[in-house]
């Protein structure tokens, strides 16, 4: 029988901690293991190929630490990368090792609630040019109008310490405002990339009243107890000691610093290197 391991989360920089959180609120007892490519963040404009062969290298050292299971806590790997990696390379890797991501979760999530008749993603160029999430609605939920909204500048401003910024301000409200100059009638936005939460009162303060803004790090969470609930088999092979270990390809004390800010309390990572 194999033995146990932690739940592997990697993101391309600090986004993947907003999911990060809400997995130890769920999980409370299962060991986790996160991995940031602070280095090389952020991945939003970068070349489909290029996020793959990055995201790869995550996934195989995630896997290297013990990790059965990997959720990809960024949506620019999760539209760029996962599909892939899920058809080609986990066959190869171990069939029986899984790896996640965050946009269909998202999606079934909004395209389950009526309220959800015009919806809006905020998200990186990457994510908005892979047209992953109007995809997954086409096919889920037909009936959901979906427009995107490439924010490029949110992501590096968060990953900069720069969300209460005036820089901050312009950016977001310019970005929101030309949603809104297109599509009026959007009821709802999926803040598509995990970052975005770290600007969540400027969006606030930017939309115009009675819009919902869906974050994604609840939604993950749930859709992992549900997944773990019908694959108990996967749930049996997680370790359970209650720890949680931080891997940055940056330098650990400015990943520290910044980490603590999102997780609440001091953080004390390790360095990886980049490639494998």
């Amino acid at each position: 029988m194999r033995g146990t391991g932690p739940i592997g989360v990697f993101d391309s920089g600090y986004g993947g901690l907003t999911i990060l959180k809400e997995l130890l609120d769920a999980f409370p007892s299962n060991d986790f293991v996160y991995f940031g490519d602070n280095a090389r963040s952020p991945y939003g404009s970068r070349s489909f190929d290029v996020v793959y062969n990055y995201t790869l290298e995550a996934v195989r050292k995630l896997f290297a630490m013990g990790a059965p299971l990997v959720i990809l806590a960024c949506n620019t790997a999760s539209a760029k990368a996962l599909r892939t990696i899920q058809q080609k390379d986990l066959p190869q890797m171990d069939p029986e090792r899984r790896v996640l991501g965050v946009i269909r979760p998202s999606v079934e999530s909004v395209g389950s609630d009526p309220a959800s008749k015009n919806v809006a993603i905020l998200g990186t160029t990457g994510t908005v040019l892979s047209e992953s999430y109007p995809l997954e609605f086409k096919k889920l939920f037909p009936h959901i109008k979906v427009v995107q909204q490439s924010c490029p500048m949110w992501a590096p401003l968060v990953e900069n310490g720069e969300t209460d910024s005036e820089g901050a301000r312009y950016f977001v409200k310019r970005d929101i405002d030309r949603l809104f100059s297109t599509a009026p009638q959007t009821d709802t936005v999926i803040l598509a990339c995990t970052h975005y939460p770290l600007l969540m009162p400027l969006v606030k303060q930017s939309l115009p009243p009675g819009v919902k803004i869906v974050a994604q790090g609840p939604i993950v969470a749930s859709s992992l107890v549900d997944y773990l609930k019908r694959h108990p088999e996967m749930n049996q092979r997680l370790s359970r000691g209650g720890t949680v270990r931080f891997f940055t390809t940056e330098y650990p004390e400015r990943f520290n610093q910044s980490a603590s800010l999102f997780m609440g309390n001091p953080v004390n990572a390790e360095h990886i290197d980049p490639e494998l």
